[in-house]
């Protein structure tokens, strides 16, 4: 490893996802195609809800921005990783490197308070029904959108400042397929205990913050649910919820896992698992968790279809 003494890098090298050439190209192949799959599925997601006048709802306002959220986190992550996998030059420069961190961090940051406002939609929609329209007004779903960006502006600046004044000098290898702020950390010649306790309290603060209030709207929802003498109505109300609280634990499961854990237990390998999971899967799979689990998705579908071949037809 090429050890820098004092001197400042200018450049990072990313150097993550396996060594083999072989390994490499199947790696890159396999990441297009889950790219691909998760820009055309999250447009498609955001244009069927802009298209249908039906799905025009606070859930699925909500819905839009989280398709939003997961293609735009995708892509500042997975093109960069797919240069890296298909070329030699896997050099990132230094803006470059914290430019990604900071909209990784963002985006991810307004994924989480978003799920919570998702959360709170659902628990409004079950538990106070009638005043669903009243609670659930467009002022508040656009405040919600708002908090919810700002939260993850507030986390991402923050993150960043923090990791800004540590001085890179060990070496300028990442061992790492993004720059992400553990393997980052690693870098550094300052004492970096600092700027972890920060990082840690602030991401364990920001997750904690989010994970209690999706489980107090679920516990209330659960509550109403087994209330219901109705078994239609238990279901449809279980149905309404499956989707969000599968993508919910999935997300929620590698962050976790991720960043909510000792220095000590860092594993590079397990850890790069769990990233590539959270930053490259979880956006192509949110798509399909929300339509193919959820009828009036699939019915929007075919009349935003059927309305676009009369439309031809008539022209």
């Amino acid at each position: 490893m090429r050890t820098w003494n004092n001197t400042k890098v200018s450049n990072f090298i990313l150097m993550g996802l396996g060594d083999s050439a072989e390994m490499q190209l199947a790696l890159s192949l396999l990441f297009l195609l889950i790219y691909l799959t998760t820009v055309l599925g999250n447009l498609c997601m955001i244009m069927i809800i802009r298209l249908d006048f039906q799905l025009h709802t606070p859930m699925y306002f909500f819905l839009t921005h989280l398709s939003f959220i997961d293609l735009s986190y995708s892509s500042v992550i997975t093109p960069k990783t797919l240069q890296n996998l298909l070329t030699s030059n896997k050099n990132i420069s230094f803006n470059g490197c914290f430019s990604q961190l900071y909209f990784f961090v963002l985006f991810a940051g307004a994924e989480i308070f978003l799920l919570s406002a998702m959360a709170y939609d659902r628990y409004v929609a079950i538990c106070k029904p009638l005043q669903y329209p009243i609670i659930m007004s467009s002022r508040l779903c656009w405040t919600l959108l708002a908090g919810s960006y700002v939260a993850g502006l507030l986390d991402s600046s923050v993150n960043v400042i923090c990791m800004s004044r540590l001085t890179f000098c060990h070496s300028n290898i990442i061992h790492h397929f993004f720059c992400d702020t553990s393997p980052m950390l690693a870098l550094s010649c300052k004492d970096t205990n600092d700027t972890e306790m920060m990082i840690f309290i602030l991401a364990g603060s920001t997750l904690m913050l989010s994970l209690i209030t999706i489980a107090m709207s679920y516990v209330s929802i659960l509550a109403t649910i087994l209330k219901m003498k109705s078994t239609s109505g238990k279901q449809k109300a279980f149905s309404t919820c499956a989707s969000h609280l599968l993508g919910v634990t999935i997300f929620y499961g590698t962050m976790i896992f991720t960043y909510l854990k000792p220095k000590k237990s860092y594993s590079l390998g397990k850890d790069q698992v769990a990233s590539v999971f959270y930053t490259i899967v979880i956006p192509m799979l949110n798509p399909l968790i929300y339509s193919l689990r959820n009828k009036e998705v699939k019915n929007a579908f075919f009349r935003v279809m059927l309305k676009r071949m009369g439309s031809r037809k008539i022209k």
